[in-house]
């Protein structure tokens, strides 16, 4: 057997101790929904609410007229929103698609083939998680310059696949994989490919569930800045629309609050969909009895 079974051992806690553990645990959950649920109250404000003195948490008068106001500006784009949200859709599938593959691909052999310099190759990719997009933003520019691929969407997903965090994530994940297990696969005659599709990819699966939900909430947020790299009205994303909404100035501030709330419907989406799987896997390490 892989693991051994756990003895379950009685945990001798009174009542009382268990009721005021439950109620700092709910008192720190209500703490971070705090901004979830005051984004959704603005959205449904009207706008003499939103500037009400002093600031209103709940809403007393709910209304649509935000998200009304909001459709009414994007019907003067001459490109059609439905156009916005396909190039944000595709940004971010693909993106988190290739993303997931090659980080996966690349940690593999960092994690089990002990090939030479695969330590100071490691060491590069933890080094780089130290610069954050801003930094890499001019490089990426020329780089993306030089390859002719501005204004395509090329420009954003190349940097995407090449993001090191899922390799840093995904080579952290193989390291706890027994040998044995890959050893059994190649004694079965099983390739490096099979292996690594057939045993690796199901049991670091909380890694890349993990990885789809950063990769998704920044693609569809722009913080992989997708403005810089692309200036064509026909395939700018949602955010960068959004954002020239908010630039509009006050008189936009109930279309703004709308436009918040849009921004969080799909990465709480997604994480709602992915969260008991990878809380539930990553319990156990990655590995399961």
């Amino acid at each position: 057997m892989i693991m051994n079974k756990v003895i379950k051992k009685r945990i001798n806690r009174s009542w009382a101790v268990d009721i005021v553990l439950f109620l700092m645990i709910g008192l720190v959950a209500a703490f971070m929904a705090i901004p979830l649920i005051y984004t959704i109250n603005r959205a449904f404000m009207p706008i003499d609410e939103i500037f009400a003195f002093p600031p209103r948490f709940f809403f007393r008068n709910p209304t649509l007229k935000n998200f009304t106001d909001l459709s009414g500006i994007l019907a003067d784009s001459w490109v059609p929103f439905s156009r916005y949200v396909f190039n944000t859709f595709f940004i971010a599938a693909v993106g988190t698609f290739g993303h997931v593959i090659i980080a996966s691909a690349a940690a593999y052999p960092l994690a089990k083939l002990k090939f030479p310099g695969h330590r100071f190759l490691f060491h590069i990719v933890v080094l780089s998680l130290m610069f954050t997009a801003y930094v890499t933003q001019v490089p990426n520019y020329m780089t993306m310059s030089w390859l002719g691929l501005i204004n395509t969407y090329w420009a954003v997903l190349l940097p995407t696949f090449g993001s090191t965090l899922g390799l840093y994530l995904m080579k952290q994940f193989m390291e706890q994989i027994p040998d044995a297990l890959i050893e059994a696969g190649k004694i079965d005659g099983a390739s490096e490919y099979r292996i690594f599709w057939r045993i690796v990819m199901p049991i670091v699966k909380p890694a890349w569930l993990t990885l789809i939900i950063f990769s998704i909430q920044s693609l569809w947020n722009g913080t992989a800045t997708s403005h810089i790299y692309i200036y064509s009205e026909q395939l700018r994303t949602v955010d960068a629309v959004f954002a020239q909404i908010a630039s509009g100035g006050i008189v936009r501030t109930g279309p703004v609050a709308a436009v918040g709330l849009m921004m969080m419907v799909v990465p709480i989406t997604v994480f709602i969909i992915t969260q008991s799987n990878v809380i539930q896997t990553m319990s156990t390490s990655g590995l399961k009895e």
